[in-house]
């Protein structure tokens, strides 16, 4: 159960986040207004916990949605988010959120590699609205630094966020440092699916879909402390095949290879300048990454995932996704004496099939 006190204003009805206000003035980029309409809603009498997660929570899912959508572009969803952690940073400092620690201590941190780190923040602020005594280390916390941390500090749990699933094997490893220096950990965010089935593949102590049930969690009772002689081999027995060490070492030339091999199947590649070059180069690095990544976990419905969640993506931009199906092809080529690697590779081609139908009729 929550501890947050639901605020009511006169009359009797609740007090509710005005989310729409804030949503126009950050798709505006007025930073004033936005913090201003987060701000007044504390003074209105809204709890501090709902405008964080009733409010700057969705306004930022939102964000993103509109860019997978193409309804805004990378500057603006850049600029949306750096809003929104200065709406955070106001409200940290509004007397509505000012709380004395009661509790024990939390260290909130981001995954090396892991940039997106409002996530955490609010989480990390949430922590602190109940009462307990939050060390935010911020986001791309390398394991070496978060270990140090802990040695210097006596928390009772790491909660970590990760919400790019590359990142999923760099959050492995720092689920294993920080349970060999006894500390549990709780993990968070979309890099660990949707039902939190790599947080438990992962050996995570404790998984929360989102801030307000990851408070809960934590407020329920200690997390389990993790057994001294725990190994991260023991979690992924599958990697004794050495599949994901040879791809993620090979993908440069992997890429390389696979951009060749596209330049002969659409001789107008052969055209593109030095910028076209260098995004193709991108999205198939991000293609071998996420296949080393499925690799790591041994679930191709990772990598199918990304490879749709690409095509619309490329569709919603007006890019034909006709030319993911021949890369596939080309990576499983040339990875054809690696039958988990083959075996995804043939699982993403499938799932691609509506997309590559889809394309070929717009061109008849």
């Amino acid at each position: 159960m929550s501890t947050r006190t639901e605020q009511r204003l006169p009359g009797g009805l609740p007090a509710e986040p005005p989310t729409d206000e804030l949503w126009e003035a950050v798709l505006a980029a007025d930073e004033h207004t936005a913090t201003s309409v987060v701000l007044r809603a504390l003074d209105d009498g809204v709890p501090a916990e709902d405008v964080l997660l009733g409010m700057i929570a969705p306004v930022q899912r939102r964000v993103g949605q509109e860019w997978a959508a193409n309804r805004i572009n990378v500057a603006q969803e850049h600029a949306a988010t750096a809003i929104n952690e200065r709406a955070v940073a106001a409200l940290s400092l509004h007397p509505a959120a000012r709380t004395t620690p009661t509790r024990g201590g939390i260290t909130v941190a981001c995954v090396d590699g892991e940039w997106h780190a409002l996530p955490a923040r609010l989480l990390a602020e949430v922590l602190k609205l109940r009462g307990w005594h939050v060390d935010y280390l911020g986001a791309q916390v390398p394991a070496p630094h978060l270990i140090t941390h802990l040695h210097r500090t006596d928390a009772d749990a790491v909660a970590l966020s990760s919400s790019i699933a590359t990142r999923l094997p760099t959050a492995h490893a720092a689920i294993t440092a920080c349970q060999a220096v006894g500390v549990p950990v709780l993990v968070g965010g979309a890099a660990f699916g949707p039902d939190g089935r790599y947080a438990r593949l992962l050996g995570a102590d404790a998984w929360a879909p989102d801030a307000g049930t990851a408070a809960d969690r934590l407020a329920g009772g200690p997390l389990c402390r993790p057994h001294p002689d725990h190994q991260q081999i023991d979690d992924l027995p599958h990697l004794a095949d050495q599949e994901y060490t040879v791809v993620a070492r090979s993908s440069t030339s992997l890429v390389r290879t696979a951009l060749a091999a596209l330049e002969d199947a659409f001789p107008a590649m052969r055209t593109y300048d030095g910028p076209q070059r260098e995004r193709t180069a991108e999205d198939l690095a991000h293609i071998v990454e996420f296949l080393a990544t499925a690799l790591y976990v041994d679930d191709e419905e990772l990598f199918t995932g990304f490879i749709t969640w690409t095509a619309q993506i490329l569709t919603a931009r007006g890019v034909p996704a006709r030319s993911l199906p021949p890369t596939l092809d080309i990576l499983a080529r040339e990875l054809k004496d690696f039958p988990r690697a083959t075996r995804i590779l043939q699982h993403g081609a499938t799932a691609l099939g509506p997309f590559h139908r889809s394309t070929a009729r717009n061109h008849v």
